[in-house]
């Protein structure tokens, strides 16, 4: 039986889900509504426990030596998790500079030209390179940019942008998958349970490049007649604009260049460092605003502080359903149909996450699910880390199969309609389902043979 705080967190978290899924209400709005109601009706009122609020809260943590330099032992954000908002917050700004410094636009423009303006090729080496850019900074930023372009090029080289956008959103979340700091599920998988950037790589990483190999040909082949163009490549040359044209400011840019470069020369290496990757978001931070001059009031502004707003929410109410208990008996359930076998707690965790993560946003599902597999690894009789890898895949690769499944696929569509191209559901989901069925069965496979 369900205790009354147990039903009550249940309710309020479900519809949150629904109204960021409807669309209807701002998620951040949704998030913070649902987390008022959790503090004053299950902390409070219910369970009469405004202690295990702060508990919750953590908020001391950040005082701590071991939240931002924990050297070789692992960084586990105990209850509300800091890391992820330290981390996705500084990152913002130092995307903000990137941008600025017009670094994003001049990989794209580079990699069009260097695939000879021709569409399939840009087909092909936009979804290498929004699956690579996604490894290292968020899948909205990627295809703010990359779908901005796209259309740009649309226009200019004469073929239908829309099939390439498609193709760029599932990479990217593809691609997300594969480190530590590429998609927010991720970074919350990671800094709940400790992992760090290298235990993503080798593991989720490898099949998500695997899988990405899958998901070029599946487009290689269902686009090659739409993407046909009818132009001299000579004249598709000399209507693709110059790398050079991104390039305003020749100072910034190489001080943006060597940024990213440290960024992901820091984040690959903090397990050897020590640093935390909330430390190393400080450092990306305070070094874009340094450089951007002039230009470090405008980034500040344009930070998204509705994200942050989102995810402040977000913890709270999974800290509901964990504090009241749900978590744990969700955990139970899945440990009593699995029986114990890492095969089939492998296969639950891969495709309900899948399933769910193209219906819904994937972030709170994941935030979500991170206590119950914790619970499960606590009995000691299924791996925690063949649990995190096959959430992780599921969430990031499931949230290609619907136009709001991840952030990706909403900003990515929402550009194109601004541009005049629209890409309603039954267009997006007769090419984007078939892959993930495809890729996230390789990906089964895969884990079967890693792990079980």
């Amino acid at each position: 039986m369900l205790s009354v705080s147990q039903i009550i967190s249940i309710i309020i978290f479900v519809l949150m889900f629904a109204l960021i899924a409807s669309n209807k209400v701002k998620r951040h709005t949704a998030a913070l509504v649902a987390a008022a109601l959790i503090i004053l009706v299950v902390f409070f009122g219910i369970m009469r426990d405004p202690g295990g609020l702060w508990d919750f809260l953590n908020i001391k943590q950040l005082g701590h030596t071991q939240f931002w330099m924990p050297g070789d032992n692992a960084v586990e954000s105990l209850g509300f998790n800091w890391q992820t908002i330290v981390f996705i917050g500084t990152m913002m700004i130092t995307v903000g500079c990137l941008e600025t410094a017009g670094l994003f636009r001049w990989m794209c423009l580079y990699t069009a030209r260097l695939a000879g303006c021709r569409a399939m090729p840009i087909l092909i080496s936009f979804m290498v390179l929004s699956g690579f850019l996604s490894m290292f900074i968020g899948s909205i930023t990627v295809m703010l940019f990359l779908s901005t372009v796209t259309i740009e090029l649309g226009r200019l080289l004469k073929f239908n942008p829309v099939s390439v956008i498609i193709a760029e959103i599932f990479a990217s979340n593809v691609g997300g998958s594969a480190t530590l700091i590429g998609n927010p599920p991720n970074i919350i998988i990671g800094t709940s349970f400790g992992f760090n950037s290298s235990d993503f790589i080798t593991n989720t990483g490898v099949i998500a490049w695997v899988g990405m190999l899958l998901a070029i040909v599946y487009f290689y082949f269902v686009f090659r007649k739409p993407l046909k163009q009818d132009i001299k490549p000579e004249e598709m040359m000399k209507s693709c604009p110059l790398p050079s044209s991104a390039i305003v400011n020749p100072r910034l840019f190489k001080l943006a260049v060597a940024v990213f470069i440290l960024i992901i020369v820091l984040l690959v290496t903090h397990a050897y460092t020590g640093l935390s990757v909330a430390t190393i978001g400080v450092i990306s931070a305070v070094l874009s605003l340094a450089f951007a001059g002039r230009n470090a009031n405008k980034i500040i502004k344009n930070i998204d502080w509705r994200t942050l707003l989102f995810f402040v929410g977000l913890f709270i109410c999974v800290g509901g359903l964990e504090v009241s208990g749900v978590l744990t008996k969700i955990a139970g359930l899945i440990g009593d149909i699995s029986s114990g076998n890492i095969g089939i707690a492998v296969a639950i965790i891969l495709w309900i996450s899948t399933f769910l993560s193209a219906l819904v946003d994937n972030i709170p599902f994941a935030a979500a699910m991170v206590p119950v597999i914790g619970s499960l690894a606590a009995t000691g009789s299924i791996s925690l880390p063949a649990m995190t890898w096959s959430l992780s895949l599921g969430t990031n690769i499931g949230g290609n199969g619907t136009p709001i499944g991840a952030s990706a696929n909403v900003v990515g569509i929402a550009i194109a309609e601004k541009e005049g191209h629209h890409i309603g559901w039954g267009h997006y989901i007769k090419y984007a389902i078939p892959p993930t069925i495809l890729v996230i069965g390789l990906c089964q496979l895969l884990l079967f043979w890693r792990y079980v």
